[in-house]
């Protein structure tokens, strides 16, 4: 697996919840995976306490664990949040008397922590979302073999959370597929019948996009979308979220944010891409545009598909008005 990670990224807390958060992983339910290897790990390494950690903006939270009574702690009192800002494996052999963690609750209090080895978690991007950690609760050296034993037990938890992250994402373009879209999509609807909060759907779709096909051939109408697809994701938000529906259509939610905020952000999407040169494989370079239609969630709306439909009917609306434009439903 190593041969085609790329290297791990530090200094980017933004990108790195943003990973952390396309994974989809926090909060969810057991998976037997996860807890197979952590099983391992505490009967290889003979250690009480062994976890699955995954550090989030304020806490820091365990999909898989031994040993330990809680969920989460505070992410400003865990060790991963250290282990994470590191390349290698992050090492304490003595916590009692490390000027970093002396005082430290989880120390003197439960679990009792007095030592620690933690390996990185590394998503595909090189984004490091956590780590798989041993934890005794007595000063302990961690051997060069324990460590290594440690360090593949990781590689096998990265590959779950790869494959968790392959099956979400659209192969060609790295967008969410529509089924992982629509969930995402789903769970704004209830978050939105459950606290009112606003969130606005953006449908867009790429104008004339059958004539790039048909006069560069396919493999320059793939890297157009890859590339719009990329000037998408660096122009969102963390929280946001985009999504391939199908062939040249993508979505995009825009939580918190109102329909006439959401046209400002798809107007700020149509002209970034519109004068956006991208270079084809064969020579040469073009540029494209798209027609977009938002929609901001509503009473009406009660399921995904109606707000993909009322979506659809402004983007309908700015083809039929000329292309390259944005209409809202609201």
């Amino acid at each position: 697996m190593d041969d085609h990670r790329k290297p791990i990224i530090l200094g980017d807390e933004t990108g790195r919840l943003a990973a952390l958060d396309r994974l989809a992983i926090l909060d969810t339910p057991q998976e037997e995976p996860f807890e197979h290897v952590v099983s391992l790990v505490q009967s290889v390494l003979g250690v009480p306490i062994v976890a699955v950690s995954l550090i989030d903006k304020e806490r820091q939270w365990f999909k898989a664990s031994a040993g330990l009574a809680v969920t989460e702690t505070p992410r400003s009192i865990s060790f991963c949040t250290h282990a994470i800002e590191q390349t290698e494996p992050y090492i304490v052999s003595d916590a009692q008397i490390d000027a970093r963690f002396a005082a430290n609750p989880l120390v003197l209090g439960e679990p009792g922590i007095r030592s620690y080895a933690g390996v990185q978690l590394r998503t595909m991007e090189g984004y490091v979302v956590g780590t798989l950690c041993a934890i005794d609760q007595k000063p302990r050296e961690f051997s060069a073999h324990e460590i290594a034993m440690l360090s593949n037990f990781a590689k096998i938890v990265e590959r779950e959370l790869e494959l968790r992250q392959i099956a979400e994402c659209d192969s060609l373009t790295g967008a969410l597929t529509r089924r992982a879209f629509f969930q995402k999509a789903n769970d704004e609807i209830e978050r939105f019948q459950r606290y009112g909060r606003p969130t606005s759907l953006v449908l867009a779709d790429l104008d004339h996009f059958k004539s790039v096909n048909d006069t560069h051939g396919h493999v320059a109408g793939d890297t157009v979308l890859c590339a719009a697809t990329k000037l998408v994701i660096n122009t969102i938000r963390p929280v946001d979220s985009l999504g391939r529906l199908g062939g040249e259509e993508f979505a995009v939610l825009l939580p918190e944010t109102e329909g006439s905020a959401a046209l400002d952000a798809a107007d700020r999407f149509r002209k970034l891409l519109s004068q956006t040169s991208i270079k084809l494989p064969g020579g040469g370079a073009i540029c494209v545009t798209a027609s977009f239609g938002i929609a901001q969630i509503s009473g009406e709306i009660r399921t995904v598909e109606q707000w993909v439909a009322t979506a659809d009917r402004a983007l309908y609306a700015a083809k039929r008005a000329g292309r390259n434009q944005c209409r809202s439903a609201n």
